[in-house]
């Protein structure tokens, strides 16, 4: 089963610096058919314009990825972590007991990322932040995960769920496969151009909800860039 969810039928929020699309109930839209997909709980399609963000606030046992598409996202954490993560580049959050952070486009331009929480396999752990730059070279043509919570994952960033998040950049006519236990829960969102997911097209920034499937042949019927999480 692979159900599309179109970019413009996604929760909405808007105000002066943030424009947000929501593929699950977040914050104060909810739709009671939208409550999460297996572990993964939280998927926001945020653009931040320039020099704002979100001040500090805080989190507890949560696994915050957050993969960036545009532009570029300045971390400041209660641990006393600051970084950059620029376009292409992934930063986890493992809230643990508990961590406060701000998240800010220190930008000349719009940074847009996705935001994606994932439940932990267990609570009460202490809190880190970790970022890691993937050249987009390493993801052409195929698959490559970006976090895990399989430590066999080499230079995956280590995330404390039973998860994975991949990304793949293809050129307009390519395809990759990604073999799935049709147990578990997939969802997909395309970060640019536009794809075939076992033969289920989906357009810029729409999602896909995916059960019961053995594998997905991702084919770009553009160039596109994908993101992937499976989760239990």
């Amino acid at each position: 089963m692979i159900e599309r969810r179109p970019a413009g039928g996604l929760g909405r929020f808007r105000n002066d610096w943030l424009n947000a699309r929501y593929h699950f109930s977040f914050a104060n839209w909810h739709d009671p058919a939208r409550m999460g997909w297996g572990e993964l709980l939280v998927w926001n399609d945020d653009e931040i314009a320039p020099k704002s963000g979100f001040p500090p606030h805080g989190h507890a046992d949560m696994e915050i990825i957050t993969y960036v598409r545009k532009g570029a996202i300045t971390h400041e954490d209660s641990l006393g972590n600051r970084g950059r993560t620029a376009a292409g580049d992934v930063q986890v959050m493992s809230a643990g007991t508990g961590i406060r952070h701000a998240e800010m486009n220190a930008e000349d331009e719009t940074t847009s990322l996705f935001q994606i929480w994932i439940q932990p396999r267990s609570r009460g752990e202490a809190p880190s932040w970790g970022a890691r730059t993937f050249p987009t070279g390493e993801r052409a043509g195929a698959f490559v995960t970006l976090a895990s919570g399989d430590p066999s994952d080499g230079e995956a960033l280590p995330i404390r769920a039973d998860a994975k998040v991949l990304g793949a950049s293809l050129r307009a006519g390519e395809e990759t496969r990604y073999d799935l236990d049709p147990r578990r829960h997939a969802y997909l969102a395309t970060a640019a151009g536009e794809v075939e997911v076992n033969g289920v097209r989906l357009e810029t920034r729409d999602g896909a909800a995916i059960l019961g499937e053995a594998s997905l042949t991702v084919r770009a019927l553009s160039n596109a860039e994908v993101v992937l999480v499976d989760t239990r």
